[in-house]
């Protein structure tokens, strides 16, 4: 049974993800402005019954457009030392980025 379903797993801001055309994934920060476009380090190439790898080498690129920059959830910091009346309230958000795959060459 042949299919011929393209997607890549691509390496973007320590994580790697998977992704087609059309799909959109939330990185970490990525340098740019929103409508930039960005390329993404295949790591894998599924493109119907063949796969390649990297180790194998990928001629294939895959381009992103940034859509917006993003907050993560707020994330609550929390020390406490018993009977010393030691306490620290910390807070912290990530910043995020929006990505648009936009090609797989």
């Amino acid at each position: 049974m042949s299919t011929n379903v393209v997607y890549a797993i691509v390496k973007a801001g320590g994580r790697q993800e998977k992704v087609s055309v059309g799909d959109v994934v939330v990185v970490n920060k990525v340098a740019g402005n929103p409508g930039d476009s960005v390329e993404l380090t295949p790591i894998l190439l599924v493109d119907g019954d063949k796969v390649t790898t990297a180790a194998e080498g990928i001629k294939a690129t895959v381009t992103a457009e940034i859509v917006r920059a993003e907050k993560g959830p707020k994330i609550s910091i929390l020390r406490y030392k018993n009977k010393t009346g030691y306490k620290r309230r910390q807070g912290h958000r990530q910043s995020l980025t929006r990505l648009k795959v936009i090609g797989i060459k």
